[in-house]
């Protein structure tokens, strides 16, 4: 690579250039200036985001022996030449490609070893970090002498393996606790969340926060003040609760209170479906203890062991589903979609109050239209908590947040519509209703504007049905919370042309939303794919299973929430309605349980009145017992086997994804796993519907499908394309 800009080098840095692996494009460059400064700067080839392979690793221990052989050098400053981005950590497709733990657990031991050469080297080292410093970029780091960070937006640091199903892999799990406490460590290590530039600061990860232009000279500052030894501040010196962390922290007896109590919190959280949560805890507790050579090596041993593990095989398919879902358009090449400036939101209530934010916090101004002046006074009220809860965090000043609301304003008529680029439509769930604002909408609007409902469940083409130019209409699909749910589901018609397509998928990713567009139908795919889940939860209700097992057995299984406590949020009386919607659109397989009517007959809504399956109010959860009453049943006494329990009422859910494939509902399994994923909390551990098939057989769903069939009736019925594939001997939906 061409050399930095900086004063001449010295003629060893000359000749050192002149050696090494065979010619060609070099990931790392070595620089030692004539003040006696190293410059090493990581620079991929051909990347957008430096990453970390295996096969750089001659090129570090290269420059590694360069350094440790130096006589021309006081301080090293390691540095990213990328625009934007200092290491995000791992190659992923590096990591599928490893055959055996064993093969994980070397490569392990390499690049410890390489990071501890690098720690051991005889004068200051100093990583100088702009953007992205995440999993074994931020180990990189660690292993530096000292860090200095950009105060740029871009600049995040973290170590999200966890989120992958690994631990790190490179030292990390040894160095952080020592830099930062124990408890910091393990928040970083067991969320895999990231650090923000001032916060570093705080707890002691970064030495020093400096504007990017300065960023270099601060990082040489902060080498040449290592080097005269100066004392370094500990981890917790002078922050509250230092006395607490030296008793926890700083003792043997203190470390097992602080592990056992981080083991237990972390196994109540996953539910035991994580392995890397417990395996992170183990590591971090065997550097903290002996240290040494056995640690290093079972950190190695169980980080091969994750490697090659189904759930993180799971986890890293789901992110490099993610990371495709970025890339796609969903239509031909050349199709440009309409530039969005400004979005028009018909509702103010909920779900209309935060598409305005979603749309406000990434750029476009809003003007948002409700029947009346309190309707948009509660929805701008809404609006507003979600920003004042993010300054609250310090993700937003309130000067972003005053800005922000600035660039939303509201009517109770149409006045502005004619300069929005597309509209979004968030009213009651209710076909004439959708279909009168429609036909306002185009009265009011170009012809190119984008018409998109929100509806969870009514098909679109009904909708569209009252337009004049259906090509212009769709659906847009957002979950609740707008401001946390990460999924939009875009539906389409076969009358939806693909310059409309084209503009709500690029305004969705626009929002931070992960897009998937699915075909047009009664419940599209995630409400559809609900219903049944929902269905079966009923019907083992109805059987005389407890309300509380019900939920605890499909949260086990890996749901964040229980079917129950679904309903309740949802609203009973919601769910009854769409109940017998579906039901009419797909016949006695999707027919609900008459436990359904009794319980609106008896007033529960849920949550929103108060009166559902639990009690609302002060104090411990708790299941409301005189919903047995109403259901004319009796406090269950018996408990059931929770396995079976959400077997049974996972295996609906997973049967109609597999009909909505077969049926071009969904393009591919990759979005059928991306949807239940991200917009119903299937477990992602478990890959998503269709890479759990492929991980428990096709036939053998298959099997169990049947059994259930025989035993519960036509809605069990196997989807046509899961016979299909079994009866042609295909064994897997994902290649």
């Amino acid at each position: 690579m061409a050399p930095v800009s900086a004063p001449a080098v010295t003629s060893d840095a000359r000749r050192e250039r002149s050696v090494g692996p065979a010619p060609g494009p070099r990931s790392l460059g070595l620089e030692i200036r004539a003040d006696r400064v190293a410059i090493v700067t990581f620079d991929v080839p051909g990347a957008s985001m430096n990453t970390l392979d295996a096969r750089f690793m001659p090129e570090w221990l290269e420059i590694l022996e360069r350094l440790e052989r130096s006589t021309d050098v006081d301080l090293a400053v390691v540095r990213s030449g990328k625009a934007d981005g200092f290491c995000a950590g791992a190659d992923i497709d590096m990591l599928l490609q490893i055959a055996n733990d064993r093969a994980a657990a070397e490569m392990s031991l390499g690049g410890q070893e390489a990071f501890d050469r690098l720690a051991k080297l005889p004068f200051p080292v100093v990583a100088a970090i702009h953007g992205p410093a995440l999993g074994g970029g931020l180990e990189l780091a660690l292993a530096c002498s000292g860090r200095v960070a950009s105060d740029d937006p871009k600049t995040i640091l973290g170590l999200p393996e966890v989120q992958l199903g690994l631990l790190p892999g490179l030292g990390g799990l040894k160095r952080l606790p020592r830099l930062v406490g124990i408890q910091e460590a393990l928040d970083m290590a067991l969320t895999g969340k990231n650090v923000r530039p001032a916060k570093a600061r705080k707890i002691g990860l970064v030495d020093d926060v400096v504007p990017r232009a300065a960023l270099l000279d601060a990082a040489i500052a902060l080498g040449r003040k290592l080097g005269r030894r100066e004392p370094r501040r500990l981890p917790f010196a002078g922050l509250p609760g230092a006395a607490r962390r030296f008793l926890l922290e700083e003792n043997p007896a203190g470390r097992t209170l602080l592990f056992r109590e981080a083991t237990k919190r972390a196994l109540a959280k996953t539910g035991g479906n994580y392995p890397a949560v417990p395996r992170i805890l183990e590591v971090m507790q065997a550097h903290l203890g002996r240290g040494g050579k056995r640690a290093s090596e079972t950190e190695a041993r169980v980080f091969g062991q994750l490697v090659v593990s189904d759930v993180s095989r799971n986890l890293v398919g789901i992110f490099l589903d993610q990371q495709s879902l970025e890339k796609q358009t969903w239509v031909p090449d050349g199709i440009v979609p309409k530039d969005v400036r400004t979005v028009g939101i018909l509702g103010a209530g909920l779900m209309g109050a935060g598409i305005a934010y979603a749309s406000l916090a990434n750029g476009m101004s809003v003007r948002l239209r409700d029947r009346d002046d309190a309707s948009l006074g509660k929805g701008l009220a809404i609006l507003r908590g979600i920003l004042d809860e993010r300054v609250a965090k310090r993700a937003m000043s309130r000067a972003e947040r005053d800005r922000t609301l600035g660039m939303v304003t509201a009517t109770t008529d149409y006045s502005g519509f004619g300069a929005v680029d597309l509209v979004i439509e968030a009213v009651f769930e209710d076909l004439e209703l959708k279909r009168r604002v429609l036909r306002e909408v185009e009265g009011r609007t170009e012809d190119d504007v984008v018409f998109a409902s929100n509806t969870s469940s009514i098909p679109i083409g009904r909708i569209a049905e009252a337009s004049r130019r259906p090509e212009t209409v769709l659906g847009m699909h957002f979950f609740s919370p707008v401001h946390k749910m990460p999924l939009l589901e875009v539906i389409v018609t076969e009358r939806t042309s693909d310059r409309a397509v084209a503009t709500a998928v690029a305004a969705g990713k626009r929002m931070g939303k992960t897009v998937i567009v699915v075909g047009d139908g009664v419940g599209f795919y995630t409400s559809r794919i609900l219903g049944p889940y929902m269905n079966e939860a009923a019907h083992v209700l109805a059987e005389g299973a407890a309300v509380d097992e019900i939920d605890r057995a499909l949260v086990t299984w890996g749901f964040p929430v229980g079917p129950m406590t679904l309903l309740d949020e949802v609203g009973i009386d919601v769910a009854a309605k769409v109940g017998k919607i579906v039901h009419d659109a797909f016949g006695e397989r999707m027919a609900p349980p008459a436990i359904m009517e009794k319980l609106v007959a008896d007033g529960r809504a849920g949550r929103k009145n108060g009166k559902g399956f639990y009690l609302y109010g002060a104090g411990k959860k708790a299941v409301d017992e005189s919903v047995y009453g109403a259901l004319g049943q009796g406090v269950p006494a018996k408990r059931r086997d929770g396995r079976e329990i959400a077997e049974r009422v996972a295996l609906p859910l997973v049967n109609e994804a597999i009909r909505c494939l077969g049926e071009r509902i969904l393009r591919s399994p990759r979005d059928g796993d991306i949807g239940a994923i991200f917009g119903l909390g299937f477990p992602p551990f478990r890959g998503g519907p269709f890479r759990w098939v492929d991980s428990v057989g096709l036939p053998v769903v298959l099997a169990k499908l049947e059994a259930l069939a025989a035993k519960h009736g036509p809605r069990f019925t196997p989807a046509p394309l899961l016979e299909e594939m079994v009866k042609s001997g295909k064994r897997r939906f994902h290649s």
